[in-house]
């Protein structure tokens, strides 16, 4: 009996053994599939998401549900302080304060205040969280970003005009108001350039060749678009990571420049935007044109040295008729896609700008004095701050 009993239980061992073995096959297996899953994903995300990235939209919903007086969000994008705060105060002084609001972008730690602007306007606008910011890099469109994320904080903000320091309004509040206002649609400079050099093919799937575009970073959003580009967790990391500038020729570099200049190169400000709403399918929701005017430097010794540059308004440049001549402006012509825009708003013709760039302060006080912006008021010339 006892060896009856002993044979029947002999054959579960191995059994129990398999079992055993296929498990820890099974487990094994399991592991080595989430961590192919997350190098996967991480090779689009080895650059993080910015650590001031936005409120998720979902959560923003109940601020959408606004009732009352719309404002514009007036965005500056500065190096360090507003040199034509002068300009701007004459500005907002002729303005119902309920109707707008300012942020500025500036140098960290840089603070707007009776010692460092002209304009109380400006006090204490500055974002608390800056950054540091480059030309031709990713910290020009995070800036941009951390702007609209801290102006959606505001129900009210429902159009939002992004401006450098040395942008200069051509007209007085009350027009420039009534002018976005009465329009549905976010002015976003946009094109498609068939000698486009700057896709990064790297930057496939996430961002189709077909959606690349091109065009100004001086934007005017709606808040429902300012909402995507705050929203961005795909594109934005993807641009940081395959859009980069060349670094330009320095002799002093010597044969090392032949390496650099292999490099690929791209300037992230002039697509992003544009390409990220080209990829939500919003362009039938746009103008397809900048209301911020410039002038591009081409001369061929100096893009070859530096790129092209907007040309800046002296005294000189700044008199009635030359102003008038920018006005006057009613269609823009894009080369490459052989399209005119004619600048409308609601079927009704209108003036393609509302702002111009580069000004200095001497093309500053001639506005003033021209009274284009409202009453001119001498002693904010006078008092400069120390």
């Amino acid at each position: 009996m006892t060896k009856k009993a002993h044979a029947s239980v002999l054959p579960v061992k191995p059994m129990r053994h398999v079992l055993w073995l296929v498990w820890k096959m099974v487990i094994l297996a399991s592991i080595i599939l989430c961590v192919w899953a997350f190098f996967k994903l991480q090779k689009y995300s080895e650059s993080p998401v910015s650590p001031y990235s936005s409120l998720p939209r979902k959560s923003r919903v109940f601020l959408d549900r606004f009732e009352g007086n719309a404002k514009i969000a007036f965005l500056f994008l500065a190096r360090r302080d507003l040199p034509l705060d002068f300009l701007w105060g004459s500005f907002f002084e002729n303005a119902d304060k309920e109707i707008f609001s300012i942020h500025i972008h500036s140098e960290p730690g840089f603070v707007f205040d009776e010692s460092t602007t002209r304009s109380g306007f400006f006090y204490n606008r500055q974002l608390k969280n800056g950054i540091k910011v480059v030309w031709g890099e990713a910290s020009m469109i995070e800036a941009e970003r951390l702007l609209l994320d801290v102006a959606l904080e505001d129900p009210a903000n429902q159009r939002f005009v992004l401006l450098s320091d040395s942008c200069a309004p051509l007209y007085n509040f009350s027009y420039i108001y009534n002018y976005l206002m009465a329009s549905p649609r976010s002015f976003v400079d946009s094109f498609l350039d068939k000698k486009d050099v700057r896709y990064n093919p790297k930057m496939s799937p996430v961002i189709p060749q077909g959606k690349w575009r091109k065009g100004s970073q001086w934007i005017t959003l709606t808040r429902s678009h300012a909402e995507v580009i705050v929203d961005d967790e795909v594109v934005f990391p993807v641009f940081r990571k395959f859009c980069k500038r060349r670094p330009p020729l320095d002799v002093s570099y010597g044969k090392q420049n032949l390496k650099l200049q292999k490099q690929h190169n791209c300037i992230p400000d002039e697509h992003y935007v544009q390409t990220l709403l080209a990829m939500n399918n919003l362009e039938a929701e746009l103008e397809r044109r900048t209301v911020t005017y410039t002038v591009w430097n081409q001369s061929t010794t100096k893009m070859e040295n530096k790129g092209w540059h907007p040309v800046t308004f002296s005294y000189a440049d700044a008199g009635t008729q030359q102003i008038k001549r920018i006005k006057d402006i009613n269609h823009v012509y894009y080369e490459t896609e052989y399209r005119t825009e004619w600048c409308s708003n609601n079927s009704t013709s209108v003036p393609c700008f509302l702002f111009a760039r580069k000004f200095s302060k001497g093309a500053a006080m001639r506005l003033l004095s021209q009274g284009v912006v409202g009453n001119f008021e001498v002693t904010a010339l006078l008092e400069s701050p120390p």
